[in-house]
C-alpha cells in the first residue's frame, strides 16, 4: 500500500519572519534581563510612566483586532471592508506611534527629566525604547505598503501571504509593547 503524505510547507518569507521575530524577542529578553541585573546593583532611579502609555497600549491592541478582521475580509474577497479595516489599522498604528513619542517626550520633560545620558536606569529605558521605536517604524512602513496595495487598481490575484506576514509582524510589535509596558510597570 503506497500512501503519499503531502506536507504543507511554510512560505519561506514567513519562516524568515519567524526567525527574525525570535531573534528580536531574544534581544529584548537580554536587555530586560540586563535591566534587572543593573537595578539590583543600586543607584537606580524610579520614575512613573506617563498615562499616555496606557492609551498607546489600548490603541495597539485595537489595531491588532482591525488587522485581523482586515485579513479575514481580504481572504473572503470583501475588498471594500478590507480597505476600510486596513485604513483604520494604519491610522491606529500612526496614533500608537504618536502616543509612544508623546510618552517619551513627557518622560524627558518631567520636573526631574529622564535623560538619555542620565543614570543606568535611564540609559536602559531609552535603549530599550529606542529599539522598540525602530520596530514600530518598520511595522508602520509595512502597514503603509499594505495600505497602498489595498487601493491599487483592479486586483486579479488574492494571495494573502504578504498581508499575513505584515499582520504577524504587527501582532508581534503589539505583544512586544505589552511585554515592555508590563515590564516597566513592574520594575519602576
Amino acid at each position: 500500500m503506497n500512501t503519499t503524505i503531502e506536507r504543507k510547507r511554510m512560505h519561506p518569507q514567513k519562516f524568515a519572519l519567524y526567525v527574525a521575530m525570535a531573534s528580536i524577542a531574544m534581544m529584548f529578553a537580554g536587555l530586560t534581563s540586563g535591566y534587572i541585573v543593573a537595578k539590583g546593583q543600586g543607584n537606580w532611579r524610579i520614575y512613573d510612566l506617563p498615562v499616555v502609555f496606557w492609551y498607546s497600549t489600548a490603541t495597539i491592541l485595537l489595531s491588532s483586532i482591525t488587522i485581523t478582521l482586515g485579513l479575514r475580509a481580504f481572504k473572503q474577497h470583501n475588498i471594500p471592508k478590507y480597505r476600510f479595516l486596513i485604513t483604520i489599522t494604519l491610522l491606529l498604528g500612526i496614533l500608537f506611534g504618536i502616543f509612544q513619542a508623546l510618552g517619551f517626550y513627557q518622560l524627558y520633560h518631567l520636573p526631574q527629566p529622564v535623560r538619555v545620558d542620565g543614570t543606568r536606569s535611564e540609559s536602559f529605558l531609552f535603549i530599550i525604547a529606542g529599539l522598540h521605536l525602530l520596530h514600530i517604524a518598520g511595522g508602520l512602513i509595512a502597514l503603509l505598503i499594505v495600505f497602498f496595495r489595498a487601493f491599487k487598481a483592479n486586483r486579479k490575484e488574492y494571495n494573502a501571504t504578504g498581508l499575513e506576514i505584515v499582520a504577524n509582524y504587527w501582532h508581534f510589535v503589539d505583544l512586544l509593547w505589552i511585554y515592555l509596558f508590563i515590564f516597566f510597570m513592574a520594575n519602576q
